[in-house]
């Protein structure tokens, strides 16, 4: 090993325990090679020490093993349950006295235990209470094995207003909560802690225990200090919602697909029905002879269990059309599933009590975790690609109680909130479409509908894309909100106005008709045509040609320098070192010559690019050096095809971001990237 420093603890002619331990000696038949090749000050000493550490740690591992096997033999033949709990007892102050420290001299009494309960099912519910009272102080550090998780489970679904339920199992679900890093590794620890938690919905307070549960998992401070203990939470409200629903998921087989139901199950079922599930349905026969009718029939699918009910009634039609989308193989998507039109489907979905009560005690839950400001963001990223099966979307009552959360994400300022109500990836859609007029979980006029849109708009999303999707998917309700009076409605339909969003003329005449009906709509309508008189007069060909504003200008300052006179003619404009905001961007992409931006030292950010990439795409020269903005609002540089001159000096530029624009910005020739991640 050659010449080594002096380890932790040493001393001049003696050597400390935690000196040897740090050496980490592992093995006595190992102890005496390794030690003759230390060569350290002090190393006569240090070897007879560690020779005799190690000898003490292989005499204590030999009497631990003989004691085991002394208990695996004394409690797996049991006569008298006093004699064995007061050996358990005994092997489990062995574990906690013993002076080896390993996790197995902690995990072989759990073992034990628990293959002696899984062997013997007959025990009485005061004898089950004293063996876990018994194996409690174990449990304190370290996790149940999976057998006794069972018996864990057993116990809080059997005696839930157990008081051991409260005193020994509360500091094992809050250890599993705090550090369990993968439930799939050990899905009994989550199955435990699912019916640990229910097991508290059932005592007298009810939801104000579990309350008080999560607000201890949380902490008194503003921020929980245990990053492990949203995830594992959301976790296991995610499976037991699914289990809810479980009977009728595993039904699917031997029900209708929704695309049948869509398609008025025209289609031959060859499916066998399983009991207790039983399913119901016409005769391919029947159905083919009453797709030729011309007057449709109500017909009706029941799937019926101890758990769930439900009903499905739908019309045959004999269209065509239904015909041929009967013979795409192709599965529709999430929503196009449940979004149904009334007239051809009409699904309700009622759970068991038991189920209603996990569902309840559940949502309620998910509802408490969005009331922390610190976790709202990590539960927006968990929710947002819709992890609840599709029968739960369906299900009213789901949708109804989980839109308080939905609600929460809407109201929260930060963009990384409320940018997960939109869809996790494009084709997919989000809770923005589920929760939307003619979604499947509206279930009011429009009121979060507003909520949603208000938020997104006064983000990075008042673009043209996102107004673009508005008008082709949601013009209707936008309407009818605004002709309600709703603010945001009307400042949504004056924008689609301004930024030319819609071609039609006749559309164009129904949304002014809708701003003039309202005081609101009437006022923000006149402002805008104040606006467009502006917008001409400033675009109208004259004016200079080069402009710089002075240090220190704000937003303000230059909204009344544009509307002073014409600007039609601008082709250069400085704003080096102002104070100038995204917000200026609004006035920006209203110059129609503008082909040189300087933004040196500015407060400029990403949503201002956005909006300047939709409508500046003639920039050629673009100076964002020293400003705030990141990867976020630089990849939206890439539609901006006339650039030729970019400089992301001192920027939060990563080099993937970088790779990026040099391949979808063609003409970009000069580029400054210094003092970047790029660079």
């Amino acid at each position: 090993m050659g010449q080594a420093a002096g380890p932790t603890g040493y001393m001049e002619n003696s050597v400390s325990y935690s000196a040897i331990e740090d050496v980490q000696l592992l093995s006595w038949e190992n102890a005496p090679k390794y030690c003759l090749q230390l060569t350290i000050p002090g190393g006569t000493v240090l070897l007879q020490a560690a020779n005799s550490y190690l000898r003490d740690q292989w005499f204590h591992s030999l009497q631990w093993k003989k004691k085991i096997y002394k208990y695996k033999k004394v409690l797996s033949n049991p006569s008298r349950w006093e004699v064995v709990l007061k050996e358990i007892r005994t092997l489990v102050d062995m574990a906690l006295t013993s002076p080896l420290q390993d996790d197995s001299i902690n995990q072989a009494p759990l073992e034990i235990v628990s293959k002696l309960l899984s062997e013997n099912t007959n025990l009485t519910a005061q004898e089950h209470e004293n063996i876990i009272v018994a194996i409690a102080p174990l449990l304190e550090n370290n996790h149940p094995p999976p057998d006794l998780c069972e018996f864990f489970c057993k116990h809080c679904r059997e005696r839930p207003r157990s008081m051991v339920v409260i005193e020994v199992f509360t500091p094992v679900v809050q250890r599993i909560l705090k550090h369990n890093m993968d439930f799939g590794k050990c899905p009994r620890l989550r199955l435990f802690t699912q019916e640990y938690i229910l097991a508290l919905n059932e005592l007298n307070a009810g939801m104000e225990v579990v309350k008080k549960f999560i607000q201890s998992m949380h902490g008194p401070t503003g921020h929980c200090p245990h990053p492990r203990v949203l995830p594992n939470l959301v976790a296991v409200c995610l499976a037991a919602i699914y289990s809810c629903y479980e009977e009728f998921i595993n039904s699917r087989d031997n029900s209708p697909s929704l695309k049948e139901i869509r398609n008025g199950c025209q289609q031959p079922c060859d499916r066998k029905p399983t009991l207790p599930l039983r399913l119901l349905h016409p005769s391919p026969d029947l159905v083919s002879q009453e797709a030729t009718l011309s007057e449709a029939r109500l017909k009706s699918v029941v799937v019926a269990s101890s758990e769930i009910h439900v009903e499905v009634e739908r019309t045959s039609t004999a269209k065509p059309a239904l015909t041929a989308s009967a013979g795409n193989d192709s599965e529709p998507n999430l929503i196009d599933c449940l979004m149904v039109s009334p007239a051809c489907s009409t699904m309700s979905i009622e759970l068991g009590p038991q189920a209603d009560r996990t569902l309840g005690c559940y949502v309620e839950i998910l509802k408490l975790l969005s009331d922390y400001d610190d976790w709202r963001p990590s539960l927006a990223s968990l929710l947002q690609p819709i992890p609840f099966p599709k029968e739960a979307l369906a299900h009213e009552k789901f949708t109804k109680e989980l839109k308080y959360v939905i609600q929460r994400f809407a109201e929260d300022p930060r963009q990384e909130v409320h940018s997960c109500l939109l869809s996790v990836r494009a084709g997919k859609d989000g809770w923005f479409q589920l929760y939307s007029p003619g979604g499947v979980a509206c279930d009011d006029d429009g009121e979060l509908f507003a909520s949603m849109v208000h938020i997104l708009m006064g983000s990075c999303y008042k673009t043209k894309k996102f107004l673009l999707s508005l008008a082709e998917n949601k013009l209707g309700p936008c309407m009818l909100l605004a002709l309600r009076g709703n603010q945001t409605m009307v400042e949504i339909l004056c924008l689609m106005l301004e930024y030319n969003i819609i071609d039609n003329n006749d559309t164009q005449l129904q949304i002014i008709s809708t701003l003039e009906s309202t005081d609101v709509g009437k006022r923000m309508y006149e402002q805008l045509c104040d606006r467009q008189r502006e917008l001409k007069e400033l675009q109208r060909k004259g004016g200079p040609t080069r402009l710089t504003l002075p240090s220190k200008s704000t937003d303000a300052d230059l909204a009344r320098l544009l509307s002073s006179g014409s600007f039609g003619n601008l082709e250069n404009l400085s704003l080096a070192f102002t104070n100038v905001t995204s917000a200026c961007a609004e006035h920006l992409i209203k110059l129609p010559s503008l082909k040189q931006l300087n933004l040196w030292s500015t407060q400029f950010g990403d949503a201002g690019l956005r909006l300047l990439s939709e409508h500046l795409t003639m920039l050629q020269v673009l100076n964002l050096c020293e400003t705030p903005v990141t990867d976020a609002g630089l990849l939206a540089l890439s539609s901006m095809k006339s650039l030729c001159s970019l400089n992301m000096n001192s920027t939060k530029l990563s080099a993937d971001t970088y790779e990026d624009l040099k391949a979808k910005l063609p003409n970009l020739k000069e580029v400054d990237v210094r003092y970047t991640e790029a660079w």
